[in-house]
């Protein structure tokens, strides 16, 4: 994606300069002055770093805690796919937000259309789906997660569950096929300090991105 970024930039014709900043929630982290590539290069070098966290196993449920900034789901949706690198199979990321009362404030008609599904539930169902727009389909895939549709039985099947516990109703949530918890269920002492049984509470989820190191398999601890 950068490649295709800077090829375009690279044919505007004046001289280009780039501050690259590096930012976490305590603040700034690294800051990088020279040609757009060299200094985003710089930058992600760092946010590899900082911005990654590498786990030996992987969780068999995740309680994402979203910021109060995060209104919808269409902006709390780094909530699941920035965790699902780091779930087993068969897993589940529960999206938790008790001020959240929305798919999307911006795409919510389309999404009640379509619902959320798994890439191969879109495009082995291509002619059905190809008049939406790429983007919402793509966001669609995101919050789902990697799973098979088998086109034949028409039977989808999810690697992991994704639950909301929002403000978003459980019909709702249902019938853009996604998981309900009610949100004043959520104990969060239940939940915490509980990383030896493969169950994670994320703060301020969306700002880091978890991956399972190569040799670890993807099954609960």
């Amino acid at each position: 994606m950068r490649a295709v970024i800077d090829r375009a930039a690279a044919l505007v014709p004046v001289e280009t300069s780039c501050f690259a900043l590096v930012v976490t929630h305590d603040g700034l982290a690294g800051l990088y002055y020279d040609t757009p590539p060299e200094a985003w290069k710089a930058a992600s070098a760092l946010s590899a770093k900082v911005h990654i966290r590498w786990v030996d196993k992987p969780y068999r449920r995740v309680l994402s805690v979203m910021p109060a900034m995060y209104d919808d789901l269409w902006t709390a949706a780094k909530g699941m796919y920035k965790m699902e690198p780091a779930v087993a199979d068969g897993g589940e990321v529960v999206i938790y937000s008790p001020t959240i009362d929305a798919i999307s404030y911006t795409h919510g008609k389309i999404i009640a259309e379509i619902g959320y599904h798994c890439r191969d539930y879109f495009l082995k169902q291509w002619d059905k789906f190809k008049r939406y727009p790429g983007g919402v389909v793509a966001h669609s895939t995101h919050v789902k997660g990697l799973g098979t549709y088998d086109a034949a039985t028409g039977v989808e099947k999810a690697r992991i569950q994704v639950s909301l516990a929002t403000r978003i109703p459980e019909e709702r949530c249902r019938r853009v096929n996604l998981n309900y918890i009610d949100a004043a269920s959520i104990n969060m002492e239940e939940w915490r300090n509980r990383e030896h049984e493969g169950v994670l509470v994320v703060p301020r989820a969306g700002e880091t991105l978890y991956r399972l190191k190569k040799n670890s398999a993807a099954s609960a601890p």
